[in-house]
């Protein structure tokens, strides 16, 4: 508190989140678009585009209709990146933050 009763502001907090788990590199199987991603547990995933990837991607650069989108303006992914963030997690080739088991595996891998 200053002397007037006012409270200080406060100096923003590092942001720690990539500590433990940074961000690992992920290549498109359809397009080569490489992305960097972290997985925080199996149903939630981070992506960080580069300019390079967003010019690759086919499914960015060939949306759906604007009218065939549930948000008409925002983009809701590639379905080839996503399949491909998946297939690198199960191959152990990106760590999952969260220690708990793939619910379903469809490739019977223990």
């Amino acid at each position: 508190m200053t002397a007037e009763g006012v409270a200080k502001p406060r100096p923003p907090r590092p942001d720690v989140r990539l500590d433990d788990g940074p961000m690992a590199p992920v290549e498109c199987s359809a397009c080569g678009a490489c992305v960097e991603v972290r997985k925080s547990s199996w149903d939630q995933t981070s992506i960080q585009w580069h300019a390079d990837a967003l010019a690759r991607c086919e499914e960015r650069n060939n949306p759906l209709p604007r009218t065939e989108r549930p948000n008409r303006n925002a983009f809701l992914g590639c379905g080839k990146l996503k399949e491909s963030v998946r297939e690198a997690a199960v191959r152990g080739r990106i760590e999952i933050q969260d220690e708990d088991p793939l619910k379903i595996n469809p490739e019977g891998h223990k």
